[in-house]
């Protein structure tokens, strides 16, 4: 187990002697997609991976069942919600970047023709959210956890903006609206349920 040992908060005696744990790095992370754009060519997902700026982690909502008894009210779980997360990525000068996201916005609805795709199918894609412990090369790596998302597609783009004061890097926001998402550990094993992993995401280059 990971500690800071001479670092901890002091409890009561009652409780066992501990040491603070060492936490997960926000930076050390990497994100893979599968059949992002209606396509697994290794390269095109490789450099949406290396240029990755940043990415949220699911958020799980609930909405609220209320029941009024007598002179009480008691709350249940109601149906549940995976708000959708946004990647930023390095808008690149051979537009590798937006071309891959200009595919997958393609795939969505072919906004020339004004043409939807028949099915779901057609244009969902897969994303893996990787909670990495920093070693390096990939060989040597551990993986922390593991974020799974199934169901996946673009309900937002923002290719950001242009600005004679700014010599920032361009970016491309993507928002991803996904249907499920699955949580899994070091061991491989899921957290949200008892069920094995079944992860086998995308790409597995590093960022």
């Amino acid at each position: 187990m990971a500690v800071l040992s001479n670092f901890k908060v002091p409890v009561d005696g009652t409780q066992p002697e501990g040491t603070t744990l060492m936490p997960k790095l926000q930076y050390r992370f990497r994100v893979t997609f599968q059949n992002l754009g209606g396509s697994n060519a290794t390269d095109s997902l490789i450099r949406l991976t290396r240029n990755l700026v940043s990415v949220g982690r699911p958020d799980l909502q609930h909405d609220d069942i209320t029941l009024e008894v007598y002179n009480s009210r008691v709350y249940l779980a109601g149906k549940h919600t995976w708000n959708p997360i946004q990647c930023i990525i390095r808008d690149d000068v051979d537009g590798h970047v937006i071309k891959a996201i200009g595919s997958q916005v393609q795939n969505q609805m072919d906004h020339s023709a004004q043409s939807a795709p028949i099915a779901a199918v057609n244009y969902k894609f897969s994303t893996l959210i990787e909670t990495l412990d920093g070693a390096n090369p990939v060989a040597d790596e551990n993986i922390l956890d593991a974020w799974s998302l199934s169901g996946c597609y673009l309900s937002q783009i923002q290719y950001g903006e242009s600005n004679y004061a700014n010599n920032d890097a361009q970016i491309v926001t993507m928002t991803i609206r996904y249907d499920n998402a699955e949580q899994t550990g070091a061991n491989g094993l899921a957290i949200l349920s008892r069920a094995p992993s079944r992860l086998n995401v995308g790409a597995t280059s590093s960022n």
